[in-house]
Formats: C-alpha cells, structure tokens, sequence
C-alpha cells in the first residue's frame, strides 16, 4: 500500500513539475527528473516567500522520507548555475532561494527588528543609471537587499 500511495505522489510530482518551466528547462537540457529534483523545484515554486535549504529539505523529507540534504544542495546548485533561482543573503547568516521567474525584486532589510520590505525592480533603476555614468560599471542588480532601519524603528 505505502509503494503505491508513494506511487501515485510521484505521478502527480511528475505532471505537476512537467508544467514548470523550470522542468521544462531541465529536460530539454537532457538532465534527469529524479523525484528528488521535482520536489526541491515543487517546494521553491509552492512557496510564498525565499526558503532556505534547509526549509526545502524538511519539506522534501516529509513526503519522500529517504531524501538527503546534499540532493537538495545539488540541485539548488544546479538551479543556480542554470538561471532558474536566484539566492540572497537578508543578513540572518541563511542563505535563501526564489525561483527566478517569479521576477526580479529587492529588499529593504531593517536591522533592528529584522522587518523586510519587498521592492520592485525598478526602484533601483536611477541607481543603475548613476553606476553606469559614473564609474562605468554595469551593475547587475537583479535581486539584492539594502540594510537600514525601518520607519518604525527609526522612531524608537
């Protein structure tokens, strides 16, 4: 009976992440769609907010009990190198991911109460623009976060 509950998860893993680009990306780029992968990329697109690996894992691990953290870091990895998740550091030492076509944003990252404000791309155009003028340098800016005090705190 558990083979074939864990069966027809992984059917429905594999139409689901078949859907995604990102498993579109990765099979027309001739690599495997191992259970483990579709769940890494399942748990990065399912989720609301950047995860950590570590998130990933315990989701992972929750429905595929004999996952293992490094198949999570190697496929994070690979991701990476393949331009379909971005990863930021928001100053807690824990490195997060997002996919990237969830599109480009920025964050505002309070360092007193660790309160995040999300940013659209274009809010850091000027700034670009001045790089680019001024030191002649292209600046890649695509997913980056600014320490500072939020208005809250600014008043204590």
């Amino acid at each position: 009976m558990i083979a074939n509950a864990t069966g027809c998860i992984l059917f429905l893993l594999c139409y689901t992440f078949s859907d995604m680009s990102c498993g579109q990306v990765l099979r027309g780029r001739g690599y495997r769609l191992t259970p483990q992968r579709m769940m890494v990329v399942e748990a990065l697109h399912e989720a609301d907010r950047h995860v950590s690996a570590e998130e990933i894992y315990s989701q992972v691990k929750a429905k595929y009990p004999y996952a293992n953290i490094s198949t999570v870091y190697r496929t994070l990895d690979l991701l990476k190198e393949l331009g379909l998740v971005t990863e930021i550091s928001l100053g807690d030492g824990c490195v997060r991911f997002h996919p990237a076509e969830k599109g480009h944003h920025h964050h505002l990252v309070c360092q007193r109460c660790g309160r995040i404000i999300d940013l659209p791309e274009s809010a850091l155009t000027l700034l670009e623009g001045a790089l680019s003028d001024m030191y002649q340098f292209k600046a890649d800016l695509k997913h980056m976060a600014v320490f500072g005090l939020c208005s809250q705190c600014q008043g204590e």
